[in-house]
């Protein structure tokens, strides 16, 4: 028989703020945490637009052998899962008597890179790199670093899926849960923020130019979008079976529901058909055993780009006409925090559940052909949220959409 799956801890480390409690207030007053970068603009970006991320500080919280190894994306991370661990009530005993499993959703590690092949580039000895850049460097950078800090000793493995890949960790954790492989799992997204990470996006015109109005340069479903705003941080999610939350006592957030996926398996930058969204939105929908009637928010991927806004709009609207549940993405405040996008959400979403109120679709200014027959929340709505609806899409095409209720 198939196993509930629960949500015991959230943690969070975004430009909205450092915890759940600061993140919880950006999110009621719509508050932006886009700014302008001029380092950006100095290298060669066309845009210097980004969410805005503090530096995690480490020293004192982990030895200096240990920090040595966290790239920048991992201690965002660490910071995030020991948030949800607290909240959780799982301490550093529980971990060291118990199997708890690691999946986090992360696509790239680009600063130790670089970093590395200019040491090489320069001094032309490999024996002066160290051992550090390999830890930082590999995309499994943040699983590896975490279950060594947390000493972690179940299932241990990066989901690289783009920008679904926090989704899709929490999806696969999900699944691992309810078939009985694991009792516990630590999962979410983290993406590094530095400027050597996003420069090919940039390349590729995927960014805002509205850089003399930071806070109003993403506009999620807007007519007047003009592209995304890049972002990041790390979001950790405590999944655990039900019954063995009940047992240890453990405050339940929420119920994982569904999880749907699918390919598009066409173009790989654009996504030029809604089908991928409406099947991944329909698989989780089915796995929940739910009807678009039963859902009471969508929190949207839509990123500011004009295709990839418009195609989403119009699955929405295939699935969602004519239902009630309000529709927002959180990206017109965060940017866009890529490989952390589907983790962070899924909190983001929690946190609106719990203070009953859903996030305004921040810049929603004037409504395209396809978005205004959508339900999308302009202002920040008071709401008793009881069943999410939470998409996340990717280059390549692949999609995941995530159901979490109240329990």
């Amino acid at each position: 028989m198939a196993k509930r799956v629960v949500i015991t801890g959230m943690g969070i480390w975004s430009c909205l703020g450092t915890s759940t409690d600061e993140v919880r207030d950006a999110l009621r007053e719509g508050r932006s945490g886009i700014v302008m970068d001029n380092d950006r603009m100095g290298y060669g970006y066309q845009s210097g637009l980004t969410g805005m991320v503090k530096t995690p500080v480490l020293k004192g919280l982990l030895d200096r052998h240990l920090r040595r190894g966290f790239s920048e994306e991992a201690e965002y991370a660490y910071m995030a899962s020991r948030e949800a661990f607290q909240m959780a009530q799982v301490d550093e005993n529980y971990l060291m008597e118990n199997e708890v499993g690691c999946i986090f959703g992360n696509d790239s590690s680009a600063k130790p890179v670089i970093e590395a092949a200019r040491i090489m580039e320069e001094k032309r000895d490999s024996e002066l790199l160290g051992q550090n850049y390999i830890f930082q460097s590999m995309n499994s950078t943040v699983n590896m670093n975490l279950s060594t800090a947390f000493h972690l000793k179940g299932v241990n493995f990066t989901i690289s899926a783009a920008c679904a890949s926090g989704s899709h960790s929490i999806g696969i954790a999900y699944m691992l849960v309810k078939q009985g492989l694991q009792e516990m799992v630590l999962c979410g997204g983290a993406q590094e923020t530095n400027y050597y990470s996003m420069a090919s996006f940039d390349a590729i015109g995927a960014f805002s130019r509205r850089m003399d109005e930071p806070t109003k340069a993403s506009r999620p479903f807007d007519r007047d979008r003009d592209g995304l705003v890049p972002s990041g941080g790390g979001a950790a999610l405590v999944l655990e079976e039900y019954e063995h939350a009940l047992a240890r006592g453990a405050y339940i957030l929420a119920e994982v529901k569904g999880y749907g996926f699918s390919s598009n398996g066409t173009a790989i930058i654009s996504q030029p058909s809604d089908e991928g969204c409406v099947i991944a939105m329909s698989r989780a929908l089915k796995d929940a055993a739910l009807e678009p009637s039963d859902i009471d928010y969508i929190n949207a991927h839509a990123t500011s780009t004009r295709q990839g806004d418009m195609y989403e709009a119009i699955a929405l609207d295939r699935l969602f006409h004519g239902q009630h549940a309000l529709i927002s993405s959180t990206k017109g405040m965060t940017g866009h925090e890529c490989w952390m996008a589907g983790a962070s959400e899924i909190v983001y979403s929690l946190i609106m559940m719990q203070n009953h109120f859903v996030a305004p679709n921040l810049n929603f200014d004037n409504p395209d052909e396809h978005s205004e027959k959508l339900n999308i929340a302009r202002t920040t709505t008071e709401a008793d949220i009881k069943v999410v609806l939470s998409n996340s899409f990717g280059f390549g095409g692949t999609n995941s959409a995530l159901i979490i209720a109240t329990i």
